[in-house]
């Protein structure tokens, strides 16, 4: 198999392991609400569902990273660095908020998962568009 190939095959499987996780992610949070209402060990199951296929979505990044070549490693370790960074003082500003009442509503983690997501995303196309 050519380079190129496994490189698409290397991001197919990634693609497919964040897509899998990301749907169990949704499964367990609103199949507790609208599918199995509220039953615990169903609850349960889903959560462990999705730990299980989270490990596979990291297992599945870390190949992708390990088979990339030095400009792309570059690349996703400045964007992880910043977006680590960022996510990590911005998420903390926004718990504050939250704790000393400044905001009248409650800091939901979902706010800075999707906070994280475009960090990334725009630190990759940047980095991208400078490196290349």
């Amino acid at each position: 198999m050519n380079k190129k190939n496994q490189r698409k095959r290397i991001t197919g499987n990634l693609a497919g392991w964040t897509l899998a996780w990301t749907l169990s992610i949704a499964l367990a949070t609103f199949g507790n609400k609208f599918l199995w209402d509220g039953n615990k060990a169903l609850t349960i199951a889903a959560i462990a569902i999705s730990l299980l296929l989270g490990v596979r979505m990291i297992l599945a990044n870390r190949r992708f990273i390990e088979q990339s070549d030095e400009l792309e490693k570059k690349i996703q370790l400045e964007s992880m660095g910043l977006t680590l960074g960022l996510t990590l003082v911005v998420g903390l500003a926004y718990s504050l908020l939250d704790t000393t009442n400044v905001i009248p509503w409650d800091a939901e983690i979902s706010f800075l998962v999707i906070f994280m997501g475009i960090c990334y995303m725009a630190s990759v196309m940047v980095n991208n568009n400078r490196y290349r």
